[in-house]
C-alpha cells in the first residue's frame, strides 16, 4: 500500500493570502469534455492578466493549440513560441509565451483568448486497457469520470512569473462545462451539478480541479463526498472525524477553518497505484479498495489512514491560507503540515501510534544525508524530495518543540501563516522563528544545530530520543 501523500502547493485567496481576487486572472469561456473518448475542446479568455515581462503561459503539453489570440488592447492572432527553459514545470505541460518586438522581449496582451482540443488515453479496464503508472497531474480518464487538477496539468492556460516564482493558477472564472456523457460535473470552488451541462463561476480565485462523470454525491454541510460507495453509517463516522480534525486545527492556531471539504472517491487509470491528493477544497482519494479513499473505513488501514487525513487537510492553512515559493516552500509546505498531522495524532489518537510514526520516519532517515535548510540554494540542493518534506523536515520540527515547547511551536506555526512576505524562503524561516520566540541566544542556538549543521538529523534525533 503506498502511504506517501502526493500534493502541490495551493493558492486561494483570504485576508493573509498571497494573491487577492483583484490580482487574480480572470477565466471565461465552454469547455466540451467526453469521458468515453477522453476528448477536451476549449474555448478560454484569460483577462486581469498581471503585468509580467518575464511570463511563461504552461498548457498541457495533451493539448493541440488551434490559436492564442490577443483580444486587448489589440485583436489579432500573433505568433507564439515555445520556451525550454521552465525549470519548475514538472513536465507535464509546455511553455508559451509571445515574443516581442525588440530582441529577447516578450509582448504580453491584456486579455488572451485559447482555442485548443487534446485527446488522451481512456483506461477502461485493469487486464488490457490500463497505464503502467498514474499520478497526480494526470488527466486521467477511466472509463467513467474524468479526474484532473488544474496546477500540475495544467488543463487550463496558466501564466507563471519566472522573475517571482508565482504561479496563477488560482483564477476567477466563469465557464461552461459540457459532457453529454456525464451524469454530475464538478469543478473546484462549486458545488457538483446532477447535469450534463452546467454554468459554473467562482468570484474567488480557484485552482480548477474537474471530477466528471457517472458517479452519486453524500453532502452533510461537514463534508461533502463525491462518488460515496461506503455505509452510511460509516460515511456519519468519516464525517464527525473530520469535523474533530478541523476543531483541533483551529483551537491551536486560533483561525477559522471555512471551508467545507470536498472527498472524491476514484480509482486510477493504473493497476496498483493509490494515494490522496489535496486542491483546497478538494480531497481527491485514488486508489483501488483500501489503497483509495476507502482505506478510511476498513478498520484495519484506519490507523495508516487516519494521519493522511490530518496531513490533507492541514493543507487548508499550509499551502492554502499561505502560499509557499521558492527553493524551501514545499519543504515548509509539507513539513510542516506533516508535523500538525503527526500532533493531532498524537492528541486525538493514541501515543504509541505517534511513537510509530516518528520511529518509522527516524528509520527511514538512517542513510539519508539532507543538506540542512541554510544550505539549500536550489530545489537540486534537495537530493530525494519526499523523504526530506515528508520525514527529514518534521523531524526536525519536532526537535525544535522539544527545546522550545508546544505552545511556542504552534505560535511559531501561527507566526509563519500570518507574517506577509514575497518569497517564503530561508530568510522569512529564521525571521518568524526569531520574532516568535523573542530571544536572539535560544534562536542562534537552534540555527546553529537544525538549520546550518550538517549532523542536523543527529541533533534531531538525539533531542527526541533523550530521555
Amino acid at each position: 500500500m503506498n502511504f506517501r501523500i502526493l500534493t502541490c502547493l495551493i493558492v486561494v485567496s483570504s485576508s493573509i493570502h498571497l494573491f487577492s481576487q483583484e490580482s487574480a486572472p480572470h477565466l471565461k469561456g465552454k469547455v466540451k469534455i467526453s469521458i468515453k473518448e477522453g476528448t477536451f475542446d476549449c474555448d478560454l479568455t484569460l483577462s486581469n492578466i498581471p503585468r509580467i515581462q518575464d511570463y511563461l503561459i504552461r498548457l498541457n503539453s495533451g493539448m493541440n493549440l488551434l490559436h492564442i489570440r490577443s483580444k486587448k488592447p489589440n485583436d489579432f492572432v500573433p505568433i507564439y513560441d515555445k520556451s525550454d527553459k521552465d525549470s519548475t514545470s514538472t513536465g507535464e505541460s509546455s511553455a508559451y509565451y509571445l515574443p516581442g518586438n525588440a530582441k529577447n522581449t516578450k509582448f504580453l496582451p491584456e486579455e488572451l483568448q485559447f482555442r485548443y482540443v487534446g485527446k488522451f488515453p481512456v483506461a477502461n479496464d485493469t487486464i488490457e486497457n490500463f497505464s503502467r503508472q498514474d499520478w497526480k497531474g494526470n488527466i486521467a480518464f477511466n472509463g467513467i469520470s474524468l479526474r484532473t487538477d488544474g496546477r500540475q496539468s495544467a488543463w487550463y492556460p496558466i501564466i507563471y512569473d519566472a522573475k517571482k516564482d508565482i504561479v496563477y493558477d488560482r483564477v476567477v472564472y466563469d465557464i461552461e462545462i459540457i459532457c453529454p456523457d456525464c451524469a454530475t460535473i464538478y469543478a473546484n470552488g462549486n458545488k457538483p451539478v446532477s447535469s450534463t451541462n452546467a454554468h459554473l463561476k467562482s468570484n474567488e480565485p480557484e485552482e480548477i480541479a474537474l471530477f466528471c462523470g457517472n458517479y452519486n454525491v453524500f453532502d452533510d454541510s461537514t463534508i461533502t463526498i463525491l462518488n460515496p460507495k461506503f455505509p452510511e453509517e460509516k460515511i456519519k463516522q468519516f464525517s464527525t472525524l473530520v469535523s474533530s480534525y478541523k476543531k483541533y486545527y483551529e483551537q491551536k492556531l486560533n483561525i477559522p477553518f471555512n471551508q467545507t471539504p470536498t472527498f472524491i472517491n476514484t480509482t486510477p487509470t493504473s493497476k496498483k497505484n493509490g494515494w490522496l491528493f489535496v486542491v483546497y477544497p478538494t480531497i481527491m482519494g485514488i486508489g483501488w479498495g483500501e489503497n483509495g479513499l476507502a482505506g478510511i473505513f476498513e478498520e484495519k488501514s484506519q490507523k495508516f489512514y487516519k494521519p493522511l487525513i490530518a496531513h490533507e487537510l492541514g493543507h487548508y492553512y499550509f499551502g492554502t491560507i499561505k502560499v509557499f515559493n521558492t527553493e524551501l516552500g514545499d519543504m515548509m509546505s509539507e513539513g510542516f503540515t506533516e508535523y500538525m498531522a503527526l500532533k493531532l495524532t498524537e492528541e486525538n489518537q493514541t501515543e504509541k501510534n505517534y511513537d510509530e510514526v516518528v520511529a518509522r520516519k527516524i528509520k527511514d532517515l538512517k542513510d539519508f544525508k539532507p543538506n540542512p535548510f541554510a544550505m539549500v540554494k536550489s530545489i537540486t540542493d534537495i537530493s530525494d524530495r519526499e523523504t526530506y518534506v515528508y520525514d527529514y523536515a518534521p523531524i526536525i520540527f519536532i526537535a525544535i518543540e522539544k527545546e522550545i515547547g508546544k505552545k511556542k511551536m504552534w505560535e511559531w506555526l501561527k507566526n509563519i501563516l500570518e507574517t506577509q512576505t514575497a518569497f517564503t524562503n530561508y530568510d522569512f524561516l529564521v525571521s518568524t522563528l526569531k520574532s516568535t520566540l523573542k530571544n536572539d541566544k535560544k534562536t542562534a542556538s537552534l540555527i546553529n544545530d537544525y538549520f546550518n549543521s550538517p549532523e542536523a538529523t543527529a541533533n534531531a534525533i538525539k533531542k527526541i530520543t533523550e530521555k
